[in-house]
């Protein structure tokens, strides 16, 4: 990781679980870190806390699902800190309905947030790599999803929206290969993560508790150590997807 020190991360959804676990590691290994999210606040905290550390976390208010908001952080980040050296499309949200319950209006907030925004931030952090001549990294915060469909209606369509991220992870690759790019594309596929993402997709704090003692969970950190291992890959190494569940998962 020491050749990533001093060098600009940006982390989506920087407020919580996963995003917050990466940002702090980031951090601590001397990365300036963006942390993106639409809680401003929470970010602000978790920079408070990690002053002293050899890195730095710089809060970035941003709804990703506003094309408007998401190009105006990229300009930010470009005037600020010169571009974005690693990028992280971590943010991303279930609504907990069957494909036969579900709305267009459900439909369409986790395609926004789930694909179309991390095309985005994928298309411009590539553009800005390629601007200034930067060997970076996007990685997708993926999920085990993305590689199966599983028989719990509910997170279907999710399902469907992380099947298309590896789709993706794989496109991309394909054309930073055509393009002669060395800039390195991967994908992280956890099981369930005990986070507060349950509570996010609609259930109650107890039905968030009940979701995950019925099931092996991860922790964010142990997503956290996986991206830390694809990072720190030697440059020529592509880590291209890795699938993350607990030794007592049954999917």
């Amino acid at each position: 990781m020491e050749r990533w020190a001093g060098r600009v991360a940006l982390v989506t959804g920087a407020s919580a679980g996963i995003g917050a676990s990466l940002a702090r590691r980031l951090v601590a290994h001397g990365m300036l870190v963006v942390g993106a999210a639409r809680s401003l606040e929470r970010v602000q905290a978790i920079a408070e806390e990690l002053k002293g550390q050899p890195g730095s976390l710089i809060p970035m208010k941003c709804d990703l699902t506003k094309d408007d908001q998401v190009l105006d952080m990229f300009a930010r980040i470009k005037q600020e800190l010169g571009g974005v050296d690693v990028c992280i499309n971590n943010a991303g949200m279930a609504v907990y309905k069957s494909l036969l319950e579900g709305t267009p209006e459900d439909w369409r907030k986790m395609l926004d947030l789930n694909v179309v925004a991390l095309c985005l931030c994928t298309r411009e952090a590539v553009a800005s790599m390629k601007e200034r001549g930067v060997d970076g990294h996007i990685i997708h915060i993926n999920s085990i999803l993305g590689h199966r469909v599983i028989p719990l209606s509910n997170i279907h369509y999710y399902g469907g929206t992380k099947q298309m991220v590896t789709a993706l992870t794989e496109a991309l690759r394909q054309e930073l290969r055509q393009a002669n790019s060395n800039i390195r594309i991967s994908s992280i596929s956890p099981a369930s993560v005990e986070t507060e993402f349950a509570m996010r997709a609609g259930l109650s704090a107890e039905e968030a508790r009940k979701f995950y003692q019925e099931r092996s969970n991860l922790q964010a950190d142990d997503v956290t150590d996986s991206l830390i291992h694809a990072l720190s890959a030697p440059p020529h190494v592509q880590v291209h997807d890795i699938m993350l569940r607990n030794i007592k998962s049954i999917n």
